[in-house]
């Protein structure tokens, strides 16, 4: 007997029908409870204990253990039979009683009345044979829109039998970047008046499908930069398309310094400066990138990104002789570039001492199984597993059986005590690499991702492999993700943002780009240098940062150059520079730059660096370093001790320029080209010419000597130039 719901006075009832369709747990209840969000992370899907004794799976990826906590749990005190209206499900959810969630499901509605009707049909988990979902589909998967328009999304439902039905307003939709457009419960997509590309993630019963929505903004593009190379043809035609001037190819000032800044992690010198403005032949900004890419300052700057992310931590004294040697082996592979996947590979399966292999530092760092695999899939695969140890991954395909699988290869890690305190030997244990389901208690073999497993000699290190499985050409993670990186680490942001979240519910901005990239990086047989040299010789790359009417709106186009802050070991080493001045390192040479600090001790005895953002190392995460701006930076830059002392110091450039026999004009131009590297403007040497001439007192009134005044003044004259944007942020 099928049943339909009636109300009569008030009261709801349930009576014989021969057309509705027999109701299932699985496949109409668990969607509208995903749907009102009674099992999300913040209501009853908490981990452990979930809300006030009821416990949910996330988003509904466990059925069978909701459908037990729904009818079976708490006495079946939650679904009342005898009267489906009256069930704690139905008079929680309406807030018909007290609810600390509030209304989840308005009384009356079609949800409301659905759920009422699975109750008194004596609440089935399943139906015989019913067809299993197999895949959810949205209409359409691509869309233009104009700027403050709508659209809205279909959203079909496909079963194991071929049939079909329209589940949109069950469906959860997500925008991935809610400053170009949003989407309501309903799939009505709104965009803003801000152009550019946006994914809408649809989810419904554990599948996932994605709506690619451009907004042009529909400006004439009459003239474009000259192409250099495949970024330019992919950057501007997408330019094109959606309808955003660029801004034209930035002076050779500006990209000196930019360049030094994102290659070598420096400012250039006034020689090099002064030597890049007066060469007139052709090709002289590939030259200066191909020096810079092959100087020591390119294997510091790296290794200093590199070290960070593989958590090259202090955590005691002991730890000095690992950091140490991890980052200098990490420097030196750098500077003789070596293959992208032979460095990871030689981190994955290390074995034997830091002394004797000093990869082997990151498992003094990363000891756990779960660590491992979490922190190598971020770090060199973009893929972000966390959630798939304990539950289905939320807005990707991987599940719980997918992460033990690929834990799997860190199975047969061994680890013996040597004579030196705190230092583990690394080794191969041999035997089955496996690693037990936490829920199923299945012993798992290993196997990449959307992989069969793998059948592994007992004799053979299973980290071997995994590396072997990164590295092939069909990977479709590991080339990505590093040129991902490298194309944040130049632009500011990723194609797919954040850098380390690559999944279908988050395409790339370009995703013809980033395919080329990838290529290029394959084919050059993973080869980072030639990645930075093909980004950086790009003209998309070389924009100026000055925007037009068009594209002052653009944040993932990349029409322009998108202007960062420099980090601070950058920030720090800069202004030893522009004061002439050193910042002196424990246990370091005299004279050791900020970005070749091997560990992250040194943040915490630098104030500098710590009100600055360097990163703990604690975190496989870019988003550990801060680059925001803070009060307690603008106070630290204008009034800080170390500050003032670097202006002030004897032999410092205030010094220097006291003595100097230069002209004032000439003096001043030093100063901006060491800088800015750029030559001052007339109106600049005016004003500063008229400050450092100014008449200066001590505290007591009394007037200092010409050359204590003329110190001052260019004391003055550094501290104001250090404190602008033109100076902070890397433009």
């Amino acid at each position: 007997m099928l049943w339909k719901t009636l109300a009569l006075g008030g009261i709801i009832i349930a009576t014989a029908s021969s057309a509705a369709q027999p109701l299932s747990f699985v496949r109409d209840i668990q969607p509208i409870l995903t749907k009102a969000g009674c099992n999300a992370g913040v209501c009853h899907a908490k981990a452990i204990t979930g809300q006030r004794g009821f416990r949910l799976s996330v988003l509904g990826f466990e059925p069978e253990e909701d459908y037990e906590a729904i009818v079976k749990q708490g006495k079946g005190r939650r679904v009342f039979p005898p009267a489906p209206e009256e069930s704690l499900l139905i008079t929680k959810g309406a807030a018909i009683v007290p609810h600390t969630g509030g209304k989840k499901i308005e009384p009356g509605s079609g949800n409301y009345q659905t759920l009422i009707r699975w109750i008194a049909e004596g609440m089935p988990y399943e139906q015989k044979n019913e067809p299993k979902l197999a895949q959810i589909t949205v209409e359409p998967t691509r869309v233009i829109l104009k700027p403050k328009a709508t659209q809205q999304l279909k959203v079909t439902a496909r079963y194991s039998d071929g049939s079909s039905r329209d589940v949109t307003s069950l469906a959860l939709f997500e925008t991935n970047d809610t400053t170009v457009a949003a989407a309501t419960g309903g799939g009505l997509v709104n965009t803003f008046d801000q152009p550019g590309n946006v994914a809408v993630m649809v989810r419904f019963g554990g599948k996932v499908s994605v709506c690619s929505v451009s907004i042009p903004f529909g400006a004439p593009v009459a003239s474009l930069p000259p192409v250099k190379n495949f970024i330019d043809q992919h950057i501007f035609a997408n330019l094109k398309q959606i309808g955003i001037p660029p801004s034209p190819i930035c002076d050779d000032s500006t990209f000196l310094r930019r360049v030094s800044l994102d290659i070598g992690g420096r400012l250039p010198t006034m020689e090099e400066t002064i030597a890049f403005l007066a060469d007139k032949a052709p090709g002289k900004r590939d030259r200066a990138i191909e020096a810079l890419v092959n100087s020591p300052d390119y294997a510091d700057y790296f290794a200093n990104k590199w070290t960070a992310l593989l958590k090259n931590q202090r955590a005691e004294a002991a730890d000095i002789t690992a950091n140490f040697a991890f980052h200098a082996w990490m420097r030196d592979n750098l500077l003789a570039n070596t293959p992208y996947d032979q460095i990871v590979r030689q981190i994955l399966a290390s074995t034997g001492t830091i002394v004797s292999n000093p990869p082997v530092a990151w498992y003094k760092r990363v000891k756990e199984p779960t660590t491992q695999v979490e922190d190598v899939a971020q770090l060199f695969l973009g893929v972000r597993m966390q959630c798939a140890q304990c539950h289905h991954h939320p807005f990707e395909r991987w599940t719980q059986g997918e992460y033990f699988h690929m834990a799997a290869f860190f199975s047969q890690i061994g680890r013996k005590p040597t004579a030196i305190a705190g230092e583990d030997l690394i080794f191969h244990k041999r035997g089955i690499a496996q690693t037990e389901h936490r829920k199923t208690h299945v012993m798992l073999k290993p196997a990449g991702l959307g992989e069969p497993p793998l059948d592994i000699a007992p004799d053979d290190d299973p980290r071997l492999a995994l590396a072997d499985w990164m590295a092939r050409k069909n990977n479709p993670f590991f080339a990505k993700a590093l040129v991902n990186r490298y194309w944040k680490h130049f632009f500011k942001r990723g194609l797919i943002e954040p850098e380390d979240d690559l999944r279908d519910t988050n395409p790339p901005t370009n995703p013809e780009l980033l395919d080329a990239l990838a290529r290029h990086f394959l084919d050059s047989r993973f080869d980072l240098k030639s990645l930075v040299r093909v980004i950086t010789q790009s003209h998309s790359y070389q924009l100026s940062s000055v925007t037009n009417e068009h594209n002052v709106a653009d944040r993932q186009a990349f029409s322009h150059y998108y202007p960062k802050r420099l980090t601070a070991e950058v920030l720090l080493d800069s202004i030893d520079a522009v004061t002439a001045s050193k910042t002196d390192f424990a246990d370091l040479p005299p004279g050791t730059r900020a970005i070749s600090l091997p560990d992250n001790s040194y943040t915490r005895s630098s104030p500098f660096l710590k009100v600055f953002g360097r990163p703990d190392n604690t975190s496989v995460c870019e988003c550990e370093r801060t680059s925001s701006a803070s009060l307690a930076q603008s106070l630290h830059l204008m009034n800080a001790a170390d500050m003032k002392a670097k202006l002030a110091a004897v032999n410092g450039r205030a010094a220097q320029l006291t003595q100097s026999g230069l002209s004032e004009p000439k003096r001043i131009r030093e100063i901006y080209l060491v800088t800015f590297s750029r030559e001052p403007t007339a109106e600049e040497v005016r004003i500063a010419e008229t400050h450092l001439l100014k008449p200066r007192t001590e505290a007591t009134g009394r007037l200092l000597d010409s050359q204590r005044a003329k110190r001052d003044g260019y004391e003055d004259l550094l501290w104001a130039l250090i404190n602008t944007k033109e100076f902070l942020f890397n433009h």
